[in-house]
């Protein structure tokens, strides 16, 4: 049986075809990328070709199914038992239903409608959901403003924006985490500093029975006329979501800010590299789900890309994770810059708490850190999936420790340290997988360091990732690692292993996995608004004071408007990380900075003034606070924080470090009509010593090499 294809769509007075034969966009030239009348008009096309409904004439006869040789369905007759993961309940599924097959039939023959043949039926089913089978597919309760999608085995959405995803029926997964039916809401979040997120269709665990229980789904989601044209689309093996529009404080107050505006939209107005272009072009713009704050992607954009040995990592851990018998694995993560460390992570814990309840994650990497803002090691434990880039799901660790600066290159006995800290007050059950975070820096010293970490802690598993077929230092396998000098330890290999365990048994043997990343852009920093690591960093450092705001909905408060704690001098000690400052300057080094919130041991003793470390400790530290200003006649230090009051007494030490806030708090305060506080406008970088100094890191100093010399 054959059908009419789809009508051609003119683009201009063009038909334009790609080698195949098949319909695609006008090239794009390098001198029209940032001419906004051509991007505009192209736009504008695009979104008429998506618009204009394809002529395709109906089948007459039912296609024939396809899921016995696909599938392995067993016989009529035979009762199934499934487990679901994430702990749902078993379902047993009686296929001998008379009603049970007349639905199978049905829905195979709509879903049938539109294909050459019965054989096709499955690569129709995979791939990109885009353009018109979104309408197909998708339909939107505009009252409610809310849309459910029916999504088949394998199809899978690439989107930017955020939106609350509810599972109706079957199963789908997003970033490695299975989210089905009977399971809470989940947010996603797929803005453009970070790689778009995509939801991909998977096998149900039960069949629909009939189409009253599809429809009985739907009724409370959609009005009636909604319904039946949705009702053509579901398959017996359909996965039903509901998707809403999502905003939290954190969403708000970032988008405040002008700069941010844009974060989980496509950059519509600036057109900075053709990669944004490509994006902007790639977006469906009508489809019933654009009013929920979600932008589909067609299949140009390419979401997470997994090469061959990425999916083997992450199968080869996650099998250990499930097998083993103590049920505490460690998995150090190493990698170089730029390569992808932070998302395997996220996609590995959100594949383990398909099977486990939670993840113990250790933070080594101070520049990039996933659950705080940046300069800090910490150590906490992750029960919930990770459906977004860092900035989306900050949270207090267990334990944390503030190092004050974005790279530890300034005192690294100091980094050790304060990771051997955090160990330390792990709990000793171990009944969960623990996940080791390391930074970018895998030259020099940061090498040295690694190696250090592999010998302290009772790693099982280091999985090593690089990019472009070679390794960006040698590989950390257990043969290497036997004549490797580290920063704090040397060969032979004597471990500090004992320091941290029970007994004193020699260290295990562990595993080195190689990956491969072979992701667009792998190994360089992205260029693209928002995609920066110091913007990253910002955002970050943002979501956490977007604690401040109110949970309810309303306008977004500056943090100028905000009543802050009064802190007098005596009660507490205050310090500098990262470099010496003299105590008759510390003052004004401090105000209107980002400190953080630690507790010391010692008891703080004053003689009626301020009171002053000399050194930087290794501390606890219960989270930040911006110190907003200091009253010198009274005594007293105006702090804005999130703490809690209850935990907030215990704090004795304020730290200030090298990561400073974020310009646009700064720039941006409302409502002052005189001049801004903590801005100056009077301030040359052509003196010298205006600008930063540059430090190159993993180079022996001159005082050492002379050293060594003599």
């Amino acid at each position: 049986m054959k059908v009419n294809k789809h009508a051609e769509v003119k683009h201009k007075s063009h038909k334009w075809k790609d080698a195949k034969g098949k319909r695609c966009r006008p090239p794009v030239s390098s001198s029209n990328v940032n001419s906004s009348p051509v991007v505009i008009s192209m736009v504008k096309d695009h979104q008429e070709s998506v618009r204009k409904k394809p002529s395709v004439k109906r089948l007459k006869n039912k296609v024939k199914s396809v899921s016995n040789h696909k599938n392995g369905s067993s016989e009529s007759g035979i009762k199934k038992t499934h487990a679901q993961a994430n702990g749902s309940s078993v379902f047993t599924i009686d296929n001998d239903s008379n009603d049970s097959q007349d639905w199978k039939e049905y829905s195979q023959s709509v879903h049938g409608n539109g294909m050459e043949t019965s054989d096709n039926t499955e690569d129709v089913r995979r791939g990109r959901l885009e353009g018109e089978a979104l309408h197909h597919c998708a339909q939107r309760d505009d009252r409610q403003n809310r849309t459910v999608l029916v999504m088949q085995k394998d199809q899978t959405l690439c989107f930017r924006g955020k939106c609350l995803l509810t599972c109706l029926y079957g199963r789908v997964e997003v970033m490695g985490f299975t989210i089905e039916e009977g399971q809470q809401s989940y947010s996603l979040f797929s803005p453009a500093s970070h790689c778009p997120l995509s939801i991909r269709g998977l096998e149900s665990i039960r069949a629909l029975e009939s189409r009253n229980e599809a429809s009985h789904i739907l009724q409370k989601y959609l009005p009636q006329a909604s319904r039946k044209k949705l009702l053509k689309s579901i398959t017996t093996n359909s996965s039903i979501i509901l998707l809403e529009p999502i905003e939290t404080p954190m969403t708000r107050f970032l988008s405040s800010f002008p700069d941010l505006s844009e974060l989980f939209n496509l950059p519509m107005v600036r057109w900075q590299i053709c990669s944004h272009l490509t994006e902007i072009m790639s977006a469906v713009l009508d489809t019933p789900l654009n009013g929920l704050g979600m932008i589909p992607l067609d299949s140009n954009i390419e979401g997470l890309k997994m090469s061959k040995s990425y999916r083997h990592a992450l199968n080869t851990v996650v099998s250990v994770c499930k097998g083993d018998i103590d049920g505490c694995p460690v998995i150090l993560v190493c990698g170089t810059k730029n390569v992808g460390k932070s998302t395997f992570i996220r996609v590995l814990i959100n594949t383990l708490l398909n099977y486990t309840a939670s993840v113990e994650y250790l933070e080594g990497d101070l520049g990039q850190t996933e659950f705080t803002p940046a300069g800090c090691l910490s150590l906490l434990t992750v029960r919930e999936p990770l459906l977004g880039p860092p900035f989306t799901h900050q949270q207090t660790p267990d334990h944390m420790i503030y190092y004050g600066q974005s790279s530890c290159d300034s005192d690294l006995d100091r980094y050790m340290e304060s990771l051997k800290s955090l160990w330390c007050r792990r709990s000793q059950t171990r009944e969960a997988p623990i996940i080791i975070n390391t930074m970018g820096w895998v030259k020099g010293f940061g090498f040295q360091l690694l190696v250090d970490m592999i010998r302290f802690f009772p790693v099982s598993h280091v999985v090593q990732l690089s990019h472009s077929g070679i390794l960006q230092c040698p590989a950390l396998t257990p043969d290497f690692l036997r004549t490797a000098n580290g920063f704090q330890t040397h060969p032979p290999a004597q471990t500090a292993l004992d320091e941290f365990t029970e007994s004193h048994s020699p260290p295990r043997i562990y595993s080195h996995i190689g990956v491969q990343a072979e992701f667009q852009g792998v190994g360089s920093q992205g260029t693209a608004k928002h995609q920066r690591s110091n913007e990253q960093r910002d955002l970050s450092l943002l979501a956490y004071l977007s604690q401040l705001q109110s949970p309810d909905p309303g306008p977004v408060r500056p943090l100028h408007s905000l009543t802050p704690y009064q802190v007098p001098h005596t009660a507490v000690v205050l310090g500098v990380t990262h470099c010496d400052v003299v105590p008759s300057h510390t003052f004004h080094a401090t105000t209107g900075s980002l400190v953080g919130l630690c507790c010391l041991a010692e008891k703080v003793s004053s003689k009626g003034g301020p009171v002053f470390l000399s050194q930087a400790p290794i501390c606890p530290c219960v989270g930040f606070g911006v110190l907003r200003a200091i009253d010198m006649a009274r005594g007293l230090y105006f702090l804005l924080t999130p703490i809690e009051p209850s935990v907030l007494r215990k704090v004795n030490c304020l730290l200030l470090g090298a990561i400073s806030m974020p310009p646009c708090i700064l720039t941006t305060q409302p409502g002052i009509d005189v001049e801004m506080p903590y801005i100056t406008t009077k301030y040359s970088f052509d003196l010298t010593g205006a600008g930063k100094l540059r430090v190159f890191k993993g180079m022996t100093r001159p005082s050492f090499v002379y050293s060594s010399l003599c």
